[in-house]
This record gives structure tokens, sequence and C-alpha cells, in this order.
């Protein structure tokens, strides 16, 4: 194989691994699911019969080896198992919170595509450097004390909307265009070097052809590379920041679980992240050899 089919067989590959590695680590979580599921659910000290009773409902006395691979062939068909909290479908359940998650994700995109292609001055370009170096749960949390609480813009609960998500999405927003921006200006100074640019040049070819004809393209894989790892952070990195802006988003829903060890829904809610990052990552790099078909072979 070669080519597209190779990287999405590589794709593939990957995440049936991830897969596998998510669902293995709560094998080393210490304790017994069976017991901590009861105690989440106010059973103050569980009795031997009570938490063997739950083990065989939660199929937890079956082998290892036979969960998983039962708990592999049902996520392939979208069903991530059932909340130990709630009993609700866990699929359902991040469905319901998936569309504010994008919608918090194609917010920071926009603005870190803003800041990346618009010609800032240098206090702009440094307030982005700045985003880079600071947690985006510190520049989070400084908006919502400044604008929000002192200057009275916006909301303290997030509502979800489009408008709602300009602020939350700054801090995503200000580290992917940090990043953007150094990945592009190595590549365009790398590109800059090269023979056949220094050629072009030499035979008269002006400043806009060079850029758009001969630097462009060439610097524009890393680009993809670095746009498709964004995407990728933006979808399955930003619990903390949803969780500082109470957006009703994935994020805090998993921070719900890790808190109460909800194995499945901290199992599912991983899943999906992964699968968000190798899309992203295919995707950008397919792009990427479409646009210099030399990264294909």
């Amino acid at each position: 194989m070669r080519g597209p089919s190779r990287r999405i067989a590589q794709a593939a590959v990957t995440l049936v691994g991830a897969a596998v590695l998510v669902w293995s680590l709560q094998l080393l979580a210490p304790g017994d699911p069976a017991r901590r599921v009861l105690v989440a659910n106010g059973v103050g000290n569980p009795t031997p019969t009570q938490v063997a009773a739950l083990r065989a409902e939660l199929g937890l006395d079956e082998p290892a080896p036979v969960r998983l691979g039962r708990w592999l062939l049902a996520a392939a068909t979208g069903d991530l198992g059932r909340s130990w909290r709630s009993g609700a479908p866990v699929a359902a359940e991040l469905a319901d919170r998936l569309p504010a998650t994008l919608r918090l994700a194609a917010v920071a995109l926009a603005l870190a595509l803003i800041a990346q292609h618009r010609r800032a001055d240098l206090a702009a370009r440094g307030l982005v450097f700045l985003g880079a170096a600071v947690p985006s749960f510190v520049v989070g949390t400084l908006l919502l004390e400044v604008v929000v609480v002192r200057l009275g813009i916006g909301r303290v609960l997030a509502d979800g909307s489009w408008g709602g998500a300009v602020l939350p999405a700054v801090p995503l927003a200000l580290a992917a265009a940090a990043v953007w921006a150094r990945v592009l200006r190595a590549a365009m100074l790398e590109v800059r070097a090269r023979r056949h640019v220094q050629v072009a040049r030499a035979r008269g070819a002006g400043r806009l052809r060079v850029l758009l004809v001969h630097v462009l393209p060439g610097a524009s894989p890393p680009l993809f590379t670095a746009i498709g790892m964004t995407v990728g952070s933006l979808l399955a990195g930003a619990a903390v920041v949803e969780t500082i802006f109470t957006w009703p988003g994935v994020g805090p829903y998993l921070v719900e679980a890790i808190v109460a060890r909800d194995v499945p829904v901290v199992q599912g809610t991983v899943l999906l992240g992964v699968l968000a990052h190798v899309v992203a990552n295919t995707l950008a790099d397919l792009a990427a050899a479409a646009v210099d078909p030399g990264r294909a072979r």
C-alpha cells in the first residue's frame, strides 16, 4: 500500500492500539471497581454479597481478554457501554455534549486563523506568544476574573451558544495561533533558502509570485501537520477550559466521571478524543501529501 491507503491503514492500527491501551488502564486502577461504584451510589460499606452481585452485573467477573474483546466489538458499533453512576448510555451522553465542544473548537480555530493570517502589530503578536507560554487554564481563569466578573462582559455560566463561545475560545486560540506561527515561519525561512526559489528570484519573479507559487506550497505541509495536531488537541484537551467556563461540553462530563471513577465514561470520552486526534492528523497528512506529493513516498 502506498499513499492515502497506507495512511488510512496506519490510522486504523493506531486507533485500535489506542483503544486497547485505554481499556487496559482500568486494570491498573487500585481497588475493586464494583465496590467503588457502590460507594459512589451511596452504599457506605458494601457487603461481599453486594460487591459480587454488581461484579456479575457489570461483567467484571469474566476474564480480561473476554471483556476487552466484547468492549472493542461494541465500541466499533458506537456502543461505549453505560455509565456506572447514572446507567445512561455513554454514547448518548457524549452525543448530547459533543455539539457544544465542537462549537467551542470551531470558534477557537477561527480566532487562531485570524491571528495567524492578519498583519498584526508587535503587541498583538506578543499577546499571542504570551498566550502560548502561559497554560490555557491560567489564561482562562484570568479572562473569567477580569472580563466577566470585573468588567461584566459575558456570562459566568456559559450557555453553549456561538456568541458565548468567544471568550472561552480565546485561551485555546492563543496557543494554537502561536504554534502555527512558529511552524509556518520556520518552514518559510527554510523554503526561501532553497535553490529553486533563488533561481525564480534571479529570473525576475515578483515577491507575490515567489510567495504563492514557490514558498507557500513548500511550507504548507508542516503547517497542515501542526493544524491537524491542534484540531485533535482542541477536541480532546479542552476539558479544563470548558470546566473553568462551565461550558456544557464533553470536558466537564469527563472531569465529573474521573472524580466519581466512572470507568465507562472515562474510557468512552478518552476514546472519542483519540479518534478526533487520529482523524484530524490523518486528514492533515493527506492534505500535506496532496500539496507536496513527495511526502507520499
